[in-house]
């Protein structure tokens, strides 16, 4: 009976002390996409992605009910930094959704206006912010006095709050209301006032650094940063040392007396199986998430290492490694001689015919391109020739009889092969994730290798000069590129021998690759050097090179293989590309698969697009 009660007290007190309202609620997920191409049109960075925020404690004053009630401690605060835009994943703050989602577009608007400027108080730079996005869209002023409004309806009035916090509401009020009239917020007398209430219509500051990292990122296996996110959304976090438990289980009284209990969780656990399932549930109620190396780093690092193949066993390695730069963006440099790239030869290949399930299409594919195939084709207006080019002759005639000074080339026919002044070069991705099945039969590796066996046979029959390589990456001293076929090689029964023998890898450090093949395309005469690249991922590695980072670098190799006359071209099967690849490779340069079987049929018809006269 008691309990009962008690539930129906708590579901009361809750509803009533709720002031936003979740009937009008709109998703972040429902506008993710729309909200990333906005903030790229109105001018804001096009390596920010968006992202959805974690809810942390204000620390400002809450209603009587919210405080009898327990609700009301946290808010999904927007912030930008230089990786995302982040942005609360539901907004309820008003009764109308077309409030809630004009709330959206507001946070994205001020975002691309964002001045990055140190040492700039909060205050002042959202109304820097919001001056800079009203004087170059005045179209949004109608909206942006809407939305003041609305906010400042919910909010604690002045009257309701002592004077010094009284203070600090009514200068934010003024700022929004008159954007650039605050210089600062009220300081109140120590201890005498609490935070001020979260603005919705304005970016929070990004946390500062807490430990010995910063809040954003925590060493990862490998020395590497892992970014802390819960279900999708952002968490703060602190680096700090192990504690030391050797009487641990010296309890002399309940846990339940505690105010409140923590325990480290292994996150870098050998199988899938959480041993604590609450884990998770627990993790999203804390602030910060305090991060901690144990004292078995070293046994993870063996276990780690015990994955890489053997000598004997792994591919043959050509030569001692290619040193080549990566782009660093936070530095603003290139790091010269800082990757090394591994070629790599299959050692045990067996010489293998075309399977039976593509050769029908692959024959199919080989009449086709035989048509763009080197032949012998008349050429008018020559010098010299076998025939007299008739419409030459007449031109000629014409002009001379106009009195007209005769039109310049020859008068006759000559027969000459015209051949294709075009090199290819296609980088497939062979990073773990292609292990990932894409039906019941077929992995994704399993798709990549139809994919390059039915271009080999099309390329073949086509006569232009191409290459076959795959990567993957383990670290920046380790970016494994395996040679199917070079350029001079021929496609034969071996080269699907190595296509049969490929497996997933390790990583995908997609700068590396891509700049070492651009050396390889750069060394063919050809009129045209098309770089195709068949990716099922964003960049990225267990070291550093994660999230913007390899975004940038890969960004940047592109922009070097464009310099080299190189164009490349980019098949994905990331159903998320479109949110990151305009960005790399331009909003032509890609192209997204929706059904990742289906490449092995689209790949070679793309090809004879993008290399048409």
């Amino acid at each position: 009976m008691e309990e009962w009660v008690g539930g129906i007290w708590d579901r009361y007190i809750t509803r009533r002390a709720r002031r936003d309202h979740p009937q009008a609620a709109v998703r972040l997920a429902e506008c993710e996409k729309t909200l990333g191409v906005l903030y790229r049109a109105l001018g804001g960075d096009p390596g920010v992605r968006v992202a959805a925020v974690g809810a942390t404690r204000h620390g400002a004053r809450r209603r009587l009910l919210s405080r009898i009630a327990g609700t009301d401690e946290k808010a999904a605060r927007a912030a930008i930094d230089g990786e995302a835009l982040r942005l609360p994943p539901e907004i309820a703050v008003f009764r109308a959704p077309a409030l809630n989602r004009d709330l959206y577009l507001w946070l994205v608007a001020l975002a691309a206006h964002y001045g990055t400027a140190p040492r700039v108080p909060w205050i002042v730079a959202n109304q820097q912010a919001t001056l800079a996005a009203l004087a170059r869209y005045p179209g949004l002023t109608p909206r942006y006095r809407l939305l003041v409004e609305a906010v400042c309806a919910e909010r604690l009035a002045p009257a309701e709050l002592p004077v010094h916090e009284a203070a600090q509401e009514m200068a934010i009020r003024q700022a929004l209301r008159t954007p650039g009239s605050v210089t600062a917020l009220p300081v109140p007398e120590r201890g005498r006032a609490k935070a001020p209430q979260p603005v919705p219509l304005w970016l929070h500051p990004v946390p500062a650094a807490r430990g010995r990292k910063a809040a954003r990122a925590v060493p990862a296996e490998g020395g590497g940063e892992r970014q802390l996110e819960a279900a999708g959304e952002r968490r703060e976090a602190e680096r700090i040392d192990t504690p030391e438990r050797r009487h641990g289980l010296l309890l002399m009284f309940r846990a339940e007396s505690l105010l409140a209990f923590a325990d480290f969780i292994k996150v870098d656990r050998a199988v899938d199986d959480d041993p604590n399932p609450d884990a998770g549930r627990a993790a999203a109620e804390l602030d910060t998430l305090a991060i901690a190396a144990d004292a078995e780093r070293v046994a993870s690092k063996v276990r780690f290492d015990l994955d890489l193949p053997a000598a004997v066993a792994d591919d043959v390695p050509l030569g001692p490694g290619i040193p080549v730069p990566e782009w660093d963006y936070r530095q603003h440099r290139l790091l010269r001689d800082h990757c090394r790239v591994q070629p790599l030869l299959a050692r045990h290949v067996d010489p293998r015919p075309l399977p039976e399930h593509l050769r029908r299409p692959a024959k199919k594919l080989a009449s086709q391109f035989a048509a763009l195939a080197p032949v012998r084709r008349w050429q008018r207006a020559q010098p010299e020739g076998t025939e007299l080019d008739l419409e030459a002759c007449v031109r000629r005639h014409t002009d001379r009889a106009a009195g007209c000074v005769a039109s310049g080339g020859g008068l006759y026919l000559q027969r000459k092969p015209v051949e294709r002044d075009l090199a290819c070069l296609v980088l497939a991705d062979l990073s773990l994730s292609t292990d990932a099945w894409v039906s019941e039969q077929q992995r994704v590796i399993d798709v990549v290798g139809d994919s390059l066996l039915l271009l080999g046979e099309a390329l073949r029959a086509s006569g232009d000069r191409y290459a076959l390589y795959g990567f993957s990456s383990l670290r920046r001293d380790c970016v494994r590129l395996h040679e199917i076929k070079s350029f001079d090689a021929s496609f034969d029964a071996t080269a699907r021998g190595r296509i049969a023998a490929l497996k997933p890898g390790y990583y995908t450090r997609m700068g590396a690759a891509l700049r070492h093949a651009t050396t390889l395309l750069a060394k063919e005469r050809a009129a045209v050097r098309l770089l195709l690249l068949l990716s099922d991922g964003k960049p990225h590695d267990i070291d550093c090179y994660e999230g913007r980072y390899g975004i940038e670098d890969t960004r940047v190799s592109l922009v070097e293989a464009r310099a080299q006359g190189v164009k490349p071209f980019c098949v994905t099967i990331d159903r998320e590309g479109a949110a990151y690849l305009p960005h790399l490779f331009g909003p032509g340069g890609f192209t997204v698969l929706r059904k990742p079987e289906d490449m092995p049929a689209r790949l070679p018809l793309l090809y004879a697009q993008l290399t048409q006269r």
